[in-house]
């Protein structure tokens, strides 16, 4: 092995998979997953001629589709996403455990305790638990690199996708880790004849599928097992740890070298055999459980055995929000050591805002003043999930409904069929190309009277301007989904352009139909830091181009 440099957990993950084989990386941006990817594409990059593909795709689901398609053609895949991106991705996610694996499949897989930037807290382990697949679980970045070396080799052995699940405090911690020597993308070979029908999940098949992974568990436990252990301690009260538990009890430790003679169960692999649950509760009679951030771990062990289990449904760790070295130190009752006053510098709470220069901004203050104009200040409009979900907090207060991707006009939708009018959606240009065409097709086959508004910026902002998968296409896709070119209208968000916006977003506004209003304008990030300076010159090119059709021109 040898020394690396530096480098974020999710960075180590994609060197992992990269250093494993991979043939190919897939994903779509969201933060605590997005570094990941982006890491993975530079190795790709770097590694010009050597067979290896990265491809952002539209969606999550799409992501997933094109890891396990390259997996059922006998090479290794990494895909990854956030923990709310698993939901987009849940039908192929928990279908690609009946029909099984070829190449290698891991899915990194990165949750957000505390939404620090995401809708929810919710706990990935449970969909592997909900999809019978193995899930691993670092806390440590060396342990993201090993352990993702280790999910591409159950994958294949067990012949499943395998989850490698990071926090976001272990996805964007920083850290040296030693590396194992760079594999080849070589492949395993198609699948052999009599498995076919294994990934043709007609009923009957799925019905023989879903008793082979029944019949499975049990060598997915013992896989588990090597990875988790017991280690034993002097008195009667213990600590189960998990994930960053894990590594903030290590800490404190140093700190509290006591600690070391506390019994302890330490897990770093799902499903955890039972009996091994057991054995640790039969050395206490009570237990303490660090764990991120449901109770998982919790409630199994609080089923398995007479010792009182202690941890998040008790209040002995709070119930919502991330762990720290603090929260355990509490709930084990450590005093501050004398001379070291615990810290009580309250930071002010600075909330995030729209960049200077924003076009969101231009096109918010252009909605709201059409609003006034049509009589409809007080309208209920529908936003959606990007940077420009700023605009529902003071002064805009320009968006009052955000549940997830792609809702926005699904929502207005259904409050127009209610009678709302006029019915509002704002949503980004790559966020429509992530789950808003399908609602925009339902509104224009109902003939809905909704104002779609797209907030084009031409990247996916948020996460760190990436290029949308609807660069430059939203008016084709907008058109092919059944919406007239009478009411499609493409607007510039700027200063001195506002009356002419707000003229044409009143129109919309009033027109009894569904329509659609554009707003482009490329972020200001994008623009400063020259993101699609290479994409524009390639498009002036085309453009330029006498022997170029209409077709293929921009």
């Amino acid at each position: 092995m040898t020394q690396s440099t530096l480098a974020l957990g999710v960075e180590a993950a994609a060197q992992a998979a990269f250093d494993a084989g991979i043939k190919g990386a897939f994903g779509y941006p969201g933060t605590p997953s997005t570094e990941g990817f982006e890491f993975a594409e530079a190795l790709v990059k770097q590694d010009a001629g050597g067979g290896r593909v990265a491809h952002w795709a539209a969606n999550e689901k799409v992501a997933y589709d094109l890891a396990l398609g390259m997996s059922y053609a006998g090479h290794r895949s990494l895909v990854t996403m956030k923990h709310v991106g698993l939901n987009v991705a849940m039908d192929a996610y928990a279908n690609s455990a009946l029909t099984g694996v070829q190449g290698g499949l891991v899915l990194l897989v990165a949750d957000d305790p505390g939404m620090h930037s995401s809708q929810n807290e919710q706990d990935s382990r449970r969909l592997a638990e909900f999809a019978w697949l193995p899930c691993l679980e670092p806390s440590t970045v060396q342990e993201a690199y090993d352990l993702t070396w280790r999910a591409f080799e159950l994958s294949e052995a067990l012949q499943v996708p395998v989850m490698l699940r990071l926090v976001t405090r272990l996805a964007h911690c920083r850290a040296p880790f030693l590396r194992r020597p760079v594999l080849a993308p070589t492949g395993v070979g198609l699948t052999p004849k009599a498995r076919v029908q294994d990934w043709v999940l007609i009923p009957s098949n799925a019905r023989r599928r879903y008793v082979d992974l029944l019949a499975k568990q049990p060598r997915l436990r013992e896989a588990a097992a090597t990875l988790n252990r017991i280690v034993p301690g002097t008195g009667r009260r213990g600590v189960a740890l998990a994930g960053l538990g894990r590594a903030y009890f290590g800490q404190l430790v140093l700190e509290h070298p006591e600690l070391a003679a506390l019994p302890r169960l330490e897990v770093a692999a799902y499903p955890v055999d039972p009996e091994l649950e057991q054995a640790f509760l039969g050395q206490v009679d009570e237990v303490l459980v660090f764990e991120e951030d449901y109770p998982v771990l919790e409630e199994r062990l609080g089923l398995r055995g007479r010792a009182r289990v202690r941890g998040r449904l008790d209040g002995a760790v709070p119930r919502t929000g991330e762990l720290s070295p603090r929260i355990l130190k509490d709930a084990l009752g450590l005093a501050t050591p004398e001379g070291k006053a615990a810290a009580g510098l309250e930071l002010p709470v600075r909330a995030p805002r729209f960049c200077e220069g924003c076009g969101h901004v231009d096109a918010y203050e252009a909605i709201q003043e059409a609003l006034r104009n049509v009589g409809a200040p007080e309208a209920r409009v529908f936003g959606d999930i990007g940077c420009y979900t700023l605009a529902a907090q003071e002064p805009l207060a320009a968006i009052h409904a955000v549940v997830e991707m792609g809702a926005s006009i699904s929502m207005a939708v259904g409050a127009a069929f209610a009678g709302q009018t006029p019915s509002v959606a704002v949503i980004g240009d790559s966020t429509f190309a992530h789950s808003g065409l399908p609602a925009l097709l339902t509104a224009a086959e109902a003939r809905a009277n909704v104002t779609v508004v797209v907030l084009d910026n031409r990247v996916v902002g948020m996460t760190g301007q990436q290029p949308s998968q609807a660069l430059d296409q939203v008016e084709r896709l907008v058109l092919g989904l059944g919406i007239p070119e009478a009411d499609l209208q493409v607007l510039t968000p700027l200063p001195s352009r506002h009356g002419d916006n707000v003229a044409a977003m009143e129109a919309a506004l009033r027109h009894a139909g569904p329509s659609v209003v554009v707003f482009r304008r490329e972020c200001i990030q994008s623009l400063r830091r020259g993101v699609l300076k290479e994409h524009d010159r390639e498009a002036r090119e085309h453009a330029a181009c006498s022997s170029c059709t209409p077709e293929v021109t921009r």
